[in-house]
């Protein structure tokens, strides 16, 4: 008899005959692949009055780019984070009020919605030790999602979907997310690296950032520039239109009428993938690469080079990617790198680590060109956010297995704002439909023994 692991190798080329679509088919009958028009565009799929983000003009069907704006409830990305700055303040707990609130608040509200967040930063008693420490995760983005459904089990009335009970998950959600992924981590560390379990408790009058810095360190010790740089990180990534990927899941979900748990779960779970908030672990990786295989890093023509190999699919992990390059909405610029860009470097020179800093932003300003040489196109390629996340994480000695969860601590409050539009203004399922190539009832069935 073939042992089980060649039998399984035919069992799945037999499968990937039958799955194969040709490409020409989509074509066709103008499937729309990833949701997406000829030009790039995403499909409308509804409205959202949560954020708008731009990065191109359609003017009698010529598509024209600009630089990119971010804006959350019509307020100006640059605008927030530059008030926040001139007060001297953290910035991410009014963001988040902003998004789920429509509104900016008074210096009252604000007060008490940051009470409110620390009241409800405590995980459910002895959850940290039956769902954290006694089922740690190699994956922390997987941890999450888990915790986030057994928090299910500690709700008295978690199918309740009226807005009052969301609104109540959402901000329990957002307080809690960080605990969740800072002690994954180090039930992680613990349990297959074997080091000492360190959790510390989350201090009531910090800020999130704060909190999340401390947590994260042993020695509990941050500086005032590390939390100002994290809050401005959380400020970018708390939310980003209704058609990414995974506030995409959460509508979807939240439009069949499922609970909260499940539908901030299944967002969590969408993030994770290397396309989408898994990328700035994988511009990690990739500048590592670069940094040992290219010996001057000052020198632009060995960097093109080597970025040439890359793109040709001849070094790093052959995907012929560039990571953290290209974005499905903004062409000329990303506002959200622009911004993170100069924290990057104001750590950078803090750090000492200019000559890295400097190495990012020649990738940056060459990768363009690469890519048009090799791929002979003409379209707009700029650094998305990605490209200098993973840069102020390591800055901020963050371990790279938090990269994606502190996206998806961030993202939360965005994710539970599309969750409330949704089951407000949604009215009906999500339910886009396929073209099927199959012929029907054209097979007649062969009993078994006939086969």
């Amino acid at each position: 008899m073939k042992n089980i692991n060649t039998r399984m190798d035919e069992l799945t080329q037999k499968a990937k005959d039958f799955y194969a679509i040709a490409p020409e088919e989509y074509n066709r009958f103008n499937i729309k692949r990833g949701l997406r028009n000829q030009d790039g565009s995403g499909v409308l799929a509804g409205f959202t009055n949560i954020s708008e983000v731009h990065g191109y003009v359609v003017s009698e069907d010529e598509k024209t780019s600009i630089e990119g704006e971010l804006a959350y409830r019509g307020y100006d990305i640059n605008d927030l984070l530059q008030n926040a700055g001139i007060d001297k303040r953290f910035g991410f707990e009014e963001i988040c009020y902003l998004l789920l609130m429509g509104t900016l608040p008074t210096k009252e509200e604000l007060e008490t919605f940051c009470e409110y967040l620390a009241e409800n930063r405590e995980l459910p008693e002895y959850f940290t030790e039956d769902m954290i420490l006694k089922a740690p995760s190699r994956d922390i983005m997987n941890k999450m999602a888990r915790s986030v459904l057994t928090l299910y089990s500690y709700d008295d009335e978690p199918d309740l979907c009226t807005i009052e009970n969301i609104m109540r998950q959402s901000l329990q959600l957002i307080a809690r997310m960080p605990l969740v992924a800072v002690y994954g981590y180090s039930a992680k560390k613990h349990h297959f690296e074997h080091k000492s379990l360190i959790l510390h408790q989350p201090k009531p009058h910090l800020s999130i950032a704060e909190n999340l810095l401390r947590m994260l360190n042993p020695t509990k010790e941050f500086t005032a520039l590390d939390a100002e740089v994290l809050d401005t990180t959380l400020m970018l990534h708390a939310e980003h239109g209704g058609g990414n990927n995974s506030a995409f899941t959460c509508r979807v979900l939240s439009s069949s009428g499922t609970d909260t748990y499940s539908a901030i779960a299944g967002a969590i779970s969408s993030l994770k993938g290397p396309k989408h908030g898994g990328a700035n672990l994988q511009v990690v990786r990739m500048m590592d690469n670069i940094m040992k295989n290219v010996s001057d890093w000052s020198n632009d023509s060995q960097i093109y080079d080597y970025l040439e190999k890359i793109v040709r699919k001849k070094a790093n992990d052959k995907s012929g990617l560039i990571y953290g390059m290209g974005h499905a909405v903004y062409t000329l610029s990303d506002p959200r790198t622009t911004i993170l860009k100069a924290k990057a470097e104001k750590l950078s020179k803090e750090k000492g680590l200019d000559a890295e800093f400097d190495l990012y932003n020649r990738v940056e300003k060459l990768a363009p060109q690469v890519f048009a040489d090799v791929k002979g196109s003409g379209k707009d390629l700029c650094a998305n956010v990605d490209f200098y996340s993973g840069f102020v994480y390591n800055t901020l000695n963050i371990p790279t297995e938090m990269y994606t969860p502190i996206f998806a601590i961030s993202r939360t409050a965005g994710w539970c704002a599309h969750r409330i539009e949704e089951v407000l203004c949604g009215g009906r399922i999500i339910r886009p439909a396929y073209k099927s190539l199959c012929k029907n009832k054209s097979k007649t069935y062969v009993p078994l023994e006939q086969r």
